[in-house]
């Protein structure tokens, strides 16, 4: 479809219609997205015809068929991409074609820059503007919203920008909406910055490498993250916010996203590789990832962060020192700060208090939530089937676990951990409680974790 007179087209699936109420003959009826796409006033002539492939589909094919594309052909595939000329289907075919023939480290070099080219870019007007980015696949793992408001506090500039989660329970943008408004303008979000040299809010309404966000919404019924889709899509995201020093966390564990530590040396590198080519600083950081962190997991994630700001005696003690310790390594970005001086100076932010009034003023500057979610009102209480000692929690069965229960769309759904690896816990003793909203996605999480819990139980000696 595109207008008279003018050719600019927007690719869509057609429907038909026989109630006049919808669309009368000889009327076209489109979506909010298209009449924003077209900015077109209504009654506006257009024709229709047949949808011609996008010529960089051959690209695809080629990707699929093992070949290694260059830069112009990636920056055609985003072109087309973002300019809404592939279906879903299409869009899956280069997703799978580059998870399944993998990628050269030029080829994660130029589809980063493929992303930025065909987005939009912030600038902040200052040589230092920090950020910080964890690879995923840890529930819980919610240590930005604490390193945000200590950073911000210091005085140092971090506008963190994060995208939805694509296969966790919950991303930053995610549990951060639980308190306030993450989809801000780009006008609204400067305002924000310069006022409180920070910011917790969601890439996508900056028009930020705008396809990544595209492939992201494709990715995540398929559950796929290949290594170097995902360095392409965090490290286009950063370079579009106009960040200048990223430090990157990895954590690794048996059920993380990386399990071994010659596959998180060889990410580093490919990470330190586009980072070197595209102007961006950046520090990798391999961190513990054997279990989830904090308690809760989704909704509650909120919750453990507030618990961390408040410094009250039940906030999750393995939460706050990761966030410590990370939060020092990007203070030492300062070159003010000497090494090895980053982590007191974030503990005395954070004990002080200085790092909750900083939370709560963002807060209040992107728009507080006036009506938080609550948890589920279903919820059931999984309990151990034996004695003895935790020696493991499998993340991806709690992040499946918390998925079923509804998380992150329903954001009163997911997990409460009551038990962490080394402790010990008697037979009948409760590990985690469910929380879901609906009975049939109760049912679903309930089945995954009858069938397996998720915690291993080494038993006492006789």
């Amino acid at each position: 479809m595109h207008k008279e007179n003018d050719g600019q087209p927007v690719i869509a699936v057609l429907n038909i219609v026989d109630d006049a109420n919808i669309t009368a003959p000889g009327e076209l009826g489109v979506s909010e997205q298209v009449f924003d796409q077209l900015n077109l006033p209504p009654g506006t002539s257009v024709t229709v015809k047949h949808a011609s492939p996008p010529a960089s589909l051959e690209a695809v094919h080629d990707k699929i068929s093992g070949e290694t594309l260059d830069y112009e052909q990636y920056l055609n595939i985003a072109r087309d991409v973002v300019e809404n000329r592939y279906s879903k289907i299409e869009i899956a075919a280069f997703l799978v074609g580059c998870a399944e023939t993998g990628f050269e480290r030029e080829e994660v070099l130029h589809l980063t820059r493929a992303m930025v080219e065909t987005g939009d870019r912030l600038e902040w007007g200052e040589a230092l503007v920090a950020d910080k980015h964890c690879i995923g696949g840890i529930p819980g793992n919610r240590t930005t919203m604490l390193i945000v408001p200590i950073i911000a506090a210091h005085g140092m500039l971090m506008p963190k920008t994060s995208s939805r989660a694509i296969t966790s329970p919950a991303g930053t943008a995610d549990t951060m909406e639980v308190l306030a408004r993450v989809d801000l303008l780009p006008e609204a979000l400067h305002t924000i910055v310069q006022q409180e040299r920070g910011c917790l809010a969601w890439g996508g309404t900056a028009r930020l490498a705008p396809v990544d966000d595209i492939l992201i919404a494709v990715e995540r019924p398929l559950s796929m993250d290949s290594p170097g889709q995902m360095v392409a899509s965090i490290l286009s995201k950063k370079v579009a916010a106009g960040s200048t020093r990223l430090l990157i966390d990895v954590p690794l564990g048996p059920t993380a996203k990386v399990r071994s530590h010659q596959e998180a040396l060889r990410l580093r590198k490919l990470f330190e590789y586009v980072g070197d080519h595209i102007g961006l600083e950046l520090e990798v950081v391999i961190t513990d990832g054997s279990q989830p962190i904090g308690r809760g997991i989704g909704l509650l994630e909120a919750r453990d962060v507030m618990q961390v700001l408040e410094c009250r005696p039940q906030a999750p003690l393995d939460l706050r020192e990761k966030a410590l310790q990370l939060a020092g390594r990007i203070l030492e970005f300062d070159a003010d700060v000497r090494g090895g001086d980053g982590y007191h100076i974030a503990r005395d932010i954070l004990d002080s208090g200085r790092a909750l009034s900083k939370m709560e003023a963002i807060i209040q500057a992107q728009g507080k939530n006036p009506d938080p979610p609550q948890l589920g009102r279903l919820h059931h209480v999984i309990a151990a089937a034996e004695s003895g000692k935790i020696t493991a929690i499998d993340n991806l069965q709690m992040a499946n676990i918390a998925r079923l229960a509804g998380a992150p769309l329903d954001k009163g759904a997911g997990v409460d951990l009551h038990r962490k690896t080394g402790e010990h816990v008697e037979a009948g003793e409760p590990l985690y409680t469910i929380y879901a909203a609906f009975p049939a996605n109760e049912e679903f999480a309930l089945d995954a974790a009858q069938q397996y819990c998720g915690y291993t139980v080494e038993k006492h000696d006789e």
